[in-house]
């Protein structure tokens, strides 16, 4: 039996999901699109997972689409890349058909993505790595977009994503250009949350996704990541009457009820994210 192109480990509430293919740099194919998918839905629906963590084995995160891919697509005019369905969350993941498409799902997922980004990432890894919610880089992390330099577009809405975490400027000359940005540039720009020397990359994710999965509520947790992603798409006016219509279900949790509790008698939280 092949090993698989994506590895799945839950360990304190944390699901640790790893792209596996270290040979090709974890390039992207067919069987790790539909197994990547298999663990988002996996997490979703596992109470045991609070947080995911998403990472690459070895010395990369994510080099793009497999270049064989690349090249069976070239030769068929794109057909061999055809559209697959993306995965539905339940749970109070985002239901906006913004968030239902091909390679846009992640921000559908109703529980925080934290990329730890480990080496090379571009094209399709920089890609589902701007998708996560939280992006940590080591110190060896290099990121291009590289479509520019094969001929191709800003792929599957970066084009609306990216200026929003790096504003226009960069994000016009990260398309444009694809030139390669080190880590240390990339934090500096926004692109990622923080550079960690290349050593302390996987202890400092594990430890900010256990301080997540521990010590805030699961529920406030995915009721945020709901209003900050679609919140993209709304004025100003649309965000306050949601936030409204939310604290209102925020007094009747659980979760609330034990925010306060724990902080009045002094004690670590036990949330349940009901």
């Amino acid at each position: 039996m092949s090993e698989r192109a994506v590895l799945y480990e839950v360990r304190d509430f944390v699901a640790t999901v790893t792209l596996n293919r270290p040979d090709r740099l974890n390039a992207f194919n067919g069987d790790m699109e539909r197994e990547l998918r298999e663990a988002m839905l996996r997490a979703a629906g596992d109470e045991a997972v609070r947080v995911v963590i998403l990472t690459g084995a070895g010395r990369g995160f994510c080099a793009g689409a497999d270049m064989d891919r690349l090249s069976g697509a070239a030769g068929s005019g794109g057909a061999s890349l055809a559209r697959e369905a993306a995965p539905r969350f339940e749970a109070g993941g985002s239901t906006r058909a913004d968030f239902q498409r091909r390679y846009t799902y992640l921000p559908a997922m109703p529980k925080p993505i934290i990329a730890a980004v480990n080496g090379p990432t571009a094209g399709l890894g920089f890609i589902f790595a701007c998708y996560c919610d939280i992006r940590f880089a080591g110190s060896d992390a290099v990121f291009t977009t590289a479509f520019s330099r094969r001929g191709l577009i800003a792929e599957y809405g970066l084009a609306w994503l990216l200026p929003r975490l790096v504003g226009a400027g960069a994000a016009f000359d990260l398309l444009y250009s694809a030139r390669r940005v080190a880590a240390a540039e990339a934090e500096r720009i926004g692109l990622v949350n923080r550079t960690l020397p290349q050593a302390e990359l996987m202890a400092h994710v594990d430890a900010y996704a256990r301080e997540l999965a521990t010590a805030v509520s699961p529920r406030s947790l995915r009721v945020m990541k709901r209003q900050l992603w679609e919140g993209m798409l709304h004025g100003l006016g649309d965000a306050v009457d949601i936030a409204d219509e939310e604290m209102r279900g925020s007094f009747k949790s659980e979760d609330f009820r034990e925010g306060v509790a724990h902080f009045v008698e002094k004690r670590a939280a036990r949330f349940t994210g009901r």
